[in-house]
């Protein structure tokens, strides 16, 4: 019975995140970039430049930049270390191709999200925020389509609840901490009723716990503020442990490029026959792109809502900006260290363990150090995701209740449950159920995107011709 259910979700999970979904999401992207005329491209640099300079009179409760900080909380994770391994082993180097062709587009995505966040949010007399696909459906589309509004929000909570929020980054933090401290498992205890598990795990979940909780109990000023010290930090040291690796292996990225072109439009040649179509590359890249940046699911405009800006359109360049940092550079980085080592050609290895033989055998440094890195940068991007995906559900719920922060408070005691029992959460249908919840959001976001993509398009251009006059 059980392999039977497992069997009904996998082919559920195949289904919405197959082809129709992708083409819906990647379509949205290539539209905006049409009629906004490559705006991802001409407004990069004023993005970059806005992303870390805060408007002094916005309306709202964090600063953009902690805004931003708070998206990138949630989108960058386990996806830049596991996710590009996953995509390269399924479908060659020419995946990393697709994933950056899937994040250019879906930077257009995500401006017009972060746009939509900010004019259709509600902000009270305390500057307390609530915006996102719920309300830019209902109030940009009408009261008629409030029933998809909610059929997001109920999205948005199970997938925080049962699955991205909590079991997975969690599951993935004890994972890589009892791989460093105690891979063969020689200090163990027995749990009455769950199992046998290292001490490492125990102690990690009890830490793990405490930390999320003193952290969520504060709200979403205090997710910011720590958002805005540890995205930043584990980011920077992400990034120079990678830049130093190519650094020492800088003769061979141009042939590294070379693989990654080729393999996207002649896998065969790349892999020797183990990734036999383009469909295979380009879909193992797109998914695993979208997944990681999360342009289209309606995740970060949530975020973004919470903004003290004046301006929609400035705060959809802002967000824009995540996509860039967390895929066009961090993704990137990940996927040239696995190309260049040969790391995605080793039998026997997946996911995280791809990434860490190739930093393992990429890097001038011990072994033993490499590992410890990786493992630090992977528990620091889980816990900010389960921050992250802590204030989208309850914003979720919130909309869902109309306000009532009794039950928010009550869901928020239910998460940091969630996330103690984690680690004993082996099942594999709770990572295919939260997979699924997972890409059902993104269909009623990329609806109200569609519909209102000539609000997103009239605000851009009233925004510049004031923005030019002024100057």
């Amino acid at each position: 019975m059980l392999q039977e259910i497992n069997g009904i979700l996998t082919w559920l999970d195949d289904v919405v995140w197959g082809v129709p979904l992708m083409v819906l999401i990647l379509a949205g992207g290539i539209y905006l970039t049409v009629r906004m005329g490559l705006l991802q491209i001409r407004k990069l640099p004023l993005a970059l430049k806005w992303m870390v300079k805060n408007e002094e009179d916005g309306h709202g409760e964090v600063t953009s930049f902690g805004a931003l900080c708070t998206a990138l909380s949630a989108t960058i994770g386990t996806g830049n270390i596991v996710g590009v391994a996953t995509a390269i082993c399924a479908g060659g180097p020419g995946a990393l191709f697709w994933m950056e062709i899937a994040a250019f587009f879906g930077m257009a995505t995500k401006y017009a999200e972060g746009l939509l966040a900010v004019k259709y949010r509600v902000v009270d007399e305390k500057h307390h925020s609530l915006g996102g696909p719920f309300y830019y459906i209902e109030r940009g589309m009408g009261k008629k389509w409030k029933w998809l509004a909610c059929l997001f929000a109920f999205f948005g909570v199970c997938v925080g609840l049962f699955g991205i929020g909590t079991f997975s980054q969690v599951n993935g933090i004890a994972s890589a901490v009892k791989n460093f401290f105690d891979p063969e498992t020689a200090h163990a205890v027995t749990i009455p009723g769950i199992g046998t598990y290292s001490w490492t795990v125990v102690i990690a979940s009890l830490v793990l716990s405490l930390c999320v909780a003193l952290v969520l109990i504060g709200g979403i000023k205090r997710i910011a503020n720590v958002s805005q010290v540890v995205v930043p930090f584990m980011a920077v040291i992400y990034v120079i442990i990678s830049v130093l690796l190519l650094v020492c292996n800088v003769t061979q990225i141009p042939a590294a490029f070379v693989t990654i072109v080729k393999g996207a439009f002649k896998p065969q040649a790349v892999t020797g026959g183990i990734v036999g179509s383009v469909i295979v590359a380009m879909q193992s890249g797109i998914a695993r792109g979208i997944f990681s940046n999360e342009a289209g699911l309606g995740s970060a405009p949530i975020a973004a809502a919470a903004a003290k800006t004046k301006e929609p359109v400035r705060q959809g360049l802002v967000s824009m900006t995540g996509t860039f940092i967390d895929t066009i550079i961090i993704c990137t980085m990940t996927g040239l260290a696995i190309v260049i080592t040969g790391a995605w050609q080793v039998d026997g290895l997946e996911g995280v363990a791809v990434t860490t033989y190739a930093f393992n055998n990429g890097l001038p440094i011990p072994q033993v150090v490499s590992s410890f890195l990786l493992m630090l940068c992977l528990v620091f991007f889980a816990f900010t995701t389960i921050l992250g995906w802590d204030y989208y559900s309850e914003r979720c719920l919130e909309y869902l209740t109309g306000g009532k922060m009794k039950v928010v408070k009550v869901y928020r005691w239910l998460y940091i449950l969630a996330v103690f029992i984690g680690p004993y959460m082996t099942v594999k249908a709770v990572w295919t159920i939260a997979d699924i919840f997972n890409g059902l959001m993104a269909i009623p976001n990329m609806i109200a995107i569609f519909a209102l993509s000539g609000v997103v398009i009239k605000e851009t251009k009233d925004f510049f011709k004031r923005h030019n006059a002024s100057k």
